[in-house]
């Protein structure tokens, strides 16, 4: 099964938006923040390369893992997979 984890946050308006998309669909998403934990941004730019917020990270089955930046892309990748 597939695993999701949005970095975002609080004050970045697209992370808003995906937040708020995602109180409305039955996807389980971790939620990491990367101001509150310098880990989580660490972990944001050693794996999709950039600091750029939201950014969902999409873990296949086979463990392959994925980096998706674009607001509108995410909501409509969450809203697919509901």
């Amino acid at each position: 099964m597939s695993s999701y984890a949005l970095y975002y946050y609080d004050q970045c308006p697209f992370c808003q938006m995906v937040l708020r998309e995602m109180r409305n669909l039955p996807v389980q998403v971790e939620l990491k923040n990367t101001l509150k934990d310098p880990s989580n941004r660490q972990d944001l730019i050693q794996g999709g390369g950039r600091s750029t917020v939201p950014c969902l990270r999409i873990t296949d089955e086979s463990n392959n893992v994925q980096w998706m930046y674009e607001s509108r892309d995410i909501v409509q990748f969450l809203k697919n997979q509901a």
